[in-house]
């Protein structure tokens, strides 16, 4: 698949341990914190808190590299087929089960 075609598709690089702020993942995803900050608030993507259970500030938010290939992919999903977000969240739900499901059967034949 070329990603020219299916750019949702397109890996992200991966970052261990680090964590993006609002800033930066907005940035990486080619959005506005505004967009980042609305998507959390509607469950869509999700910040790591470390276990914290006070609310935090936005400034404070944390996000995984996990948390970078979802919401990359769901702003891809909801620009290049003016797609709802929910429907774009529960797009890229599915992209990702298909995913592990192949390297589950890879790991079977292998």
């Amino acid at each position: 698949m070329s990603s020219s075609h299916f750019p949702f598709y397109e890996p992200a690089e991966l970052l261990e341990q680090a964590a993006l702020d609002l800033h930066e993942l907005a940035r990486h995803c080619c959005t506005s914190p505004q967009w980042v900050i609305e998507h959390v608030q509607t469950g869509v993507i999700s910040y790591d808190n470390d276990g914290q259970v006070r609310e935090i500030s936005h400034e404070q938010w944390r996000f995984s590299s996990q948390t970078l290939v979802r919401a990359r992919r769901i702003a891809q999903l909801e620009h290049s087929f003016d797609a709802d977000p929910q429907l774009a969240a529960l797009t890229a739900d599915l992209i990702e089960e298909v995913q592990q499901l192949r390297r589950r059967l890879r790991n079977l034949q292998g």
